[in-house]
């Protein structure tokens, strides 16, 4: 008897039975590390990652998100995770690439093409002469038009509410049907746990399956230093085109480097001014102590609009400028000089919103907004140093994307290692003399803080109040309360003392309950700390 079966294929089916158990009512936990580690041994079966340097560094970061999802066990490692998973995957099936923002693409092109890419791989499918092509090429005749009439079956029921109801109950007894025939031969299986399985099937395709695409070809032809060509008017490109369309006669008319140069001189020399004068009043304000009535919030979201908008311009008159001939013009040392002074003027600018954040996390206490602030400051501090590579070392806009995001992915894993929750609750309490204590935003966070939440209640009380906090009082509404009563201000204190240890029990008795709902997969040291102080 003849067999004709791709090993990938076995591969994501191995895949999406094992994503069917370990993720099927289960929080992302250990389930992830351990699918970690069955997707490097596949890979290292198939793709023998182990001999390649830059795979393996991969596969060791990939590894090291998935211990941070056990260890900290947050959105941010999480998302991690997934991001390297991606990166992981696009190098894997195209080891030539050589940027992390080349295999996140790959990577994507492949998930969302992974269902006919399954498809195809099926039809190939061959036992003993028998092939699954006929019912497959059936199968297109009705799967395409029932979207396609789905698709407007759903604009349809937008546009006409009696539309809506009448096609809402028809594929309620559709679904309703097929069910009833599901559960009539299948009782001791649910449909949601098939779906479930098709899910993970699908997703372990994505994982093991390669699906062409010529990133790689094309990413051969950037290189890391800019090179010295001669355009051809003849020749056709869609940018070019572009850019005559919106700038007339101008770029038809050769422009000389001479007068390029010249362009590039007074463009950088009224920024660099208009720069200076912003920073001029940063250093007699902020920098000089004289901050007066200045307001931190209004100024600390005033100045990253402005870093943004700065940084972008920065990039793009940078890259425009410099991705040229111009490059190698011999007169070039003024522009160069006056690049270098904005690129400094820039990252003056960075360490003035630093400033203003710091002074806000002084007078406010700590947030994840704050702390976003700072690590956006980073990144805009790298690319400027990034920016200034290119424009000394004559290096290409491929070498600045490579060098960016290879930095901007190491520091994503990075800041998984810290446990920023706890992290902002114990800074919050201990600076609570200096800073406002904002009650209301802690406890908003996830539950791995309620042992310091409920081991510094009685500190938290304190700070509870009627205009900050989310508990309020029982009876009469507060607007008519005489502040100056003693009497009153005790009671509205007590009422809120009260809500809040009722709020930390609630929120410690649902965590009790996840917990015991949930099994050994979905363990997370952070959990079962948590877990082990309560036991305590």
């Amino acid at each position: 008897m003849k067999y004709k079966i791709d090993i990938s294929l076995i591969f994501a089916l191995a895949g999406g039975l094992l994503f069917n158990y370990l993720f099927w009512k289960e929080e992302l936990a250990l389930n992830l590390f351990l699918l970690s580690l069955f997707i490097l041994t596949i890979y290292g079966f198939s793709k023998n990652i182990l001999s390649n340097k830059k795979l393996l560094g991969i596969a060791v970061a990939h590894v090291s998100a998935g211990l941070l999802v056990l260890i900290n066990h947050s959105i941010l490692t999480i998302i991690a995770w997934y991001i390297s998973l991606f990166v992981l995957v696009g190098y894997t099936h195209f080891p030539e690439l050589r940027s992390i923002f080349t295999a996140l693409t790959a990577a994507l092109l492949q998930f969302f093409t992974a269902p006919i890419g399954l498809i195809k791989k099926i039809a190939a499918i061959e036992i003993a002469g028998f092939t699954l092509k006929p019912v497959l090429k059936l199968a297109k005749y009705l799967v395409i038009p029932g979207f396609i009439v789905l698709v407007f079956s759903i604009i349809y029921s937008i546009a006409n509410p009696v539309f809506e109801s009448y096609i809402g109950t028809f594929f309620e007894n559709i679904a309703e049907f097929i069910a009833h025939i599901f559960t009539f031969f299948f009782k001791d299986i649910s449909i949601d746990r098939i779906a479930f399985l098709v899910v993970g099937i699908l997703f372990s395709a994505f994982l093991f399956i390669t699906f062409k695409n010529e990133l790689e070809k094309r990413e051969r032809n950037f290189q890391d230093k800019l090179l010295r060509v001669r355009i051809n008017k003849n020749e056709f490109s869609i940018w070019r085109e572009i850019i005559i369309f919106f700038s007339g006669d101008l770029l038809k008319k050769k422009m000389a480097l001479k007068t390029e140069n010249a362009i590039a001189i007074i463009s950088f020399t009224g920024l660099n001014i208009l720069l200076l004068f912003l920073n001029g009043i940063d250093i007699s304000t902020l920098w000089m102590g004289n901050l007066g009535s200045l307001n931190f919030s209004q100024a600390l979201h005033g100045s990253a609009n402005a870093l943004i908008m700065s940084i972008a311009m920065a990039m793009l008159v940078i890259l425009y400028f410099f991705n040229g001939n111009l490059n190698f013009y011999s007169k070039n040392k003024t522009i160069r000089f006056l690049a270098y002074g904005w690129i400094i003027q820039n990252s003056f600018l960075i360490l003035s919103v630093l400033l203003r954040d710091y002074h806000y996390i002084d007078m406010h206490g700590l947030t994840y907004k704050r702390i976003g602030v700072i690590v956006f400051s980073l990144l805009c501090m790298i690319g400027l140093f990034i920016v200034y590579l290119k424009v000394a070392k004559q290096q290409s806009l491929f070498y600045l994307f490579k060098m960016n995001g290879a930095i901007w992915y190491l520091l994503l894993l990075v800041s998984g290692t810290i446990n920023w929750d706890v992290f902002i609750v114990n800074y919050n309490i201990e600076k609570r003399n200096t800073a406002t204590l904002d009650v209301r935003y802690l406890m908003t966070l996830s539950d791995k803080t309620l042992p310091t939440l409920i081991e510094n209640k009685e500190i938290l009380k304190k700070y509870l109040s009627p205009s900050t906090s989310p508990y309020s009082i029982d009876g009469a509404a507060t607007k008519t309360i005489i502040i100056d009563s003693i009497k009153i201000n005790k009671q509205i204190k007590q009422s809120l003392s009260e809500t809040f240890e009722v709020d930390l029990a609630k929120r410690t008795e649902n965590f009790k309950t996840n917990q015991e709902n949930i099994s050994w997969l979905s363990w997370n040291y952070r959990d079962w700390k948590t877990s082990r102080y309560f036991k305590k």
